[in-house]
C-alpha cells in the first residue's frame, strides 16, 4: 500500500511537470518573430520526431518505425488528429490571446466524452452532459466580445485543436492495446510531410531565421516531447480524475507566463467564461470520484 501511494505521488508530480512544460507553449509561440504556423510546426515536428525516436528506442529496444506501423488504422487516425491539434493550437495562439486559446483547449475532455458516445457507444454520465452544457455557456461568454474575423478564426482554431486531441484519445480507446508513444511519433512524421507540402503550396520558405528555428526546435523537444514522456510515465499510476485536474495546470499557467514576460493580460470575458469552463471540467472530474464505491477493507 505504501509503495502504491508513493508511486501515485511520483506520478502526480510527473504529470504536473508535464502540464508545466506544456503551459509554456503559448509563450514559445509568442517569442516567434516571423515564422508562420506551417513553418513552426515543421521544425517543431522534426525535433519532436527525433526526440521520440530515441526515447522509444531506449524504452522498448525496438524500431520505432515498426512500432508506429503496428498501431494500424487507430495510430493513423490518432496521429492525424494530433496534427490537427498541433496546427490548430499554433494558429489559434497567433490569432487570439493565449488565455482564450488555452482555455478553449481545456474543453478537450468534454469533447472526448461526446465523441466517445457518438463513435464508440460509450455511456456518458448525466453529470458529464451537464458539464458539457455549462462548458458551452462558458465558451459563449469567452467569444461574445470578440471583434474581427481574426479573433473568430483564432477561437475556432482553438476549438478545432481540442477536437483534434479528442480524436487522438478516441483512437487510443478504440485500440486499447495501442501504446500512446508510437502514435505520437507517427503524428510527428505525418506533420513533417503535411507541413512541407503546405509550405510549398502557400509559397512559404522551408528556411526560417536562426532565432525562430531555435525556438521551434526547442519547443519540439522540451515542451511537447519531454512533457509527453513525463505524462506517459506519470499517467500509469495516477487516477483519471487526478489526470484531468492536474492537466489544468497547463491551462491556468499558460496565460500567466505570457502576462509575466510579455504583459499580455487576458480580457474580462476570457476570465469569466474561462472560469465557467474550468468549473465545468473540475465538476465533471470530481463527480466521477463521488460515483466510485468505497474500498472494502479486508
Amino acid at each position: 500500500m505504501e509503495q502504491a501511494n508513493q508511486n501515485q505521488t511520483i506520478g502526480m508530480v510527473l504529470v504536473f511537470l508535464a502540464g508545466l512544460l506544456w503551459s509554456t507553449v503559448g509563450l514559445g509561440i509568442r517569442l516567434i518573430e516571423n515564422a508562420q504556423v506551417w513553418q513552426i510546426l515543421l521544425y517543431r515536428s522534426i525535433s519532436l520526431s527525433m526526440f521520440l525516436f530515441v526515447v522509444i528506442l531506449i524504452r522498448t529496444g525496438k524500431n520505432p518505425l515498426r512500432l508506429a506501423k503496428e498501431t494500424g488504422l487507430a495510430g493513423t487516425i490518432g496521429g492525424l488528429g494530433l496534427v490537427a491539434a498541433y496546427s490548430g493550437a499554433i494558429f489559434a495562439i497567433q490569432r487570439t490571446s493565449v488565455a482564450h486559446a488555452m482555455l478553449l483547449f481545456a474543453s478537450a475532455p468534454l469533447v472526448t466524452a461526446f465523441l466517445g458516445w457518438v463513435i464508440l457507444g460509450e455511456k456518458v454520465r448525466r453529470a458529464t452532459w451537464i458539464a458539457i452544457a455549462v462548458a458551452m455557456i462558458g465558451i459563449g461568454i469567452m467569444v461574445a466580445d470578440q471583434s474581427g474575423q481574426g479573433s473568430f478564426i483564432g477561437n475556432a482554431a482553438a476549438l478545432g485543436s481540442a477536437v483534434g486531441f479528442a480524436v487522438f484519445t478516441i483512437a487510443l480507446r478504440w485500440r486499447k492495446d495501442v501504446e500512446m508513444m508510437p502514435a505520437v511519433f507517427l503524428s510527428g512524421l505525418f506533420a513533417i510531410v503535411i507541413t512541407t507540402i503546405m509550405c510549398l503550396m502557400t509559397g512559404l520558405s522551408l528556411m526560417m531565421t536562426q532565432w525562430d528555428t531555435s525556438i521551434a526546435l526547442t519547443m519540439g523537444v522540451v515542451q511537447v516531447g519531454a512533457g509527453l514522456v513525463l505524462y506517459t510515465i506519470g499517467a500509469k499510476s495516477v487516477p483519471a480524475v487526478e489526470l484531468t485536474l492536474l492537466s489544468l495546470a497547463e491551462v491556468v499557467l499558460g496565460p500567466v507566463w505570457v502576462w509575466l514576460v510579455l504583459s499580455e493580460a487576458p480580457a474580462v470575458n476570457a476570465l469569466i467564461g474561462g472560469g465557467v469552463l474550468l468549473a465545468a471540467i473540475m465538476g465533471n472530474a470530481l463527480s466521477g470520484v463521488r460515483r466510485k464505491p468505497p474500498i472494502q477493507m479486508p
